[in-house]
């Protein structure tokens, strides 16, 4: 089976969702096949900061990518719901997460290469959490930061020791991603 790959036109669709919702119309038409399933995520910046980001480690059918628009978009409970004036101002990405393997050891990654979900039991407790695969890159973190980060995103809040790392169970994953300016959908929209 070929690896899926994220595209343009994924992009395109993800803005043309989040103008019929400003614009009250119906929901477009899916340009792409949609009965594929792949882990995704949908990302929206806005002038280079993070504006919302949600998705699924699970395999979904692409058609339900307008899902994860629609809640990157208006239910990031880290944001306000997006304003329409905002749109001229977004840069949207779409993420296909792809090549999910067990790692030896809460190291055994790739900056800037993979994707990591960690898992961790403490104190009858479950914690976990997961940063797409540009995050440790965007951020210039090194392996030990970004895995103290996903700690801390996770909910621990106690002392982070080397017992603590070595029970860290860690799933590594790649992605496709593709990105758009709202000016290049604009662009392409008005040819």
């Amino acid at each position: 089976m070929s690896r899926l790959v994220a595209n343009d036109v994924m992009c395109y669709y993800c803005f043309d969702v989040l103008e019929s919702h400003f614009n009250r119309t119906e929901r477009p038409t899916l340009p792409f096949d949609g009965t594929v399933s792949c882990p995704m995520f949908v990302t929206l910046h806005k002038q280079g900061n993070l504006r919302g980001c949600i998705g699924t480690l699970s395999a979904k059918p692409l058609n339900s990518m307008h899902d994860y628009v629609y809640s990157s978009a208006f239910r990031d409970r880290r944001f306000e719901p997006l304003q329409q004036a905002e749109m001229r101002l977004l840069e949207l990405s779409v993420s296909l997460l792809v090549e999910y393997e067990d790692a030896a050891h809460c190291y055994d990654w790739e900056v800037g290469k993979h994707g990591i979900i960690i898992e961790l039991e403490h104190s009858g407790q479950t914690y976990s959490a997961t940063y797409l695969p540009e995050v440790a890159a965007e951020q210039r973190w090194s392996k030990e930061e970004c895995i103290l980060s996903l700690l801390l995103k996770s909910g621990f809040k106690k002392s982070v020791s080397q017992a603590v790392l070595q029970c860290v169970k860690l799933t590594r994953y790649q992605s496709s991603k593709c990105s758009v300016t709202y000016e290049q959908y604009s662009a392409r929209a008005s040819l």
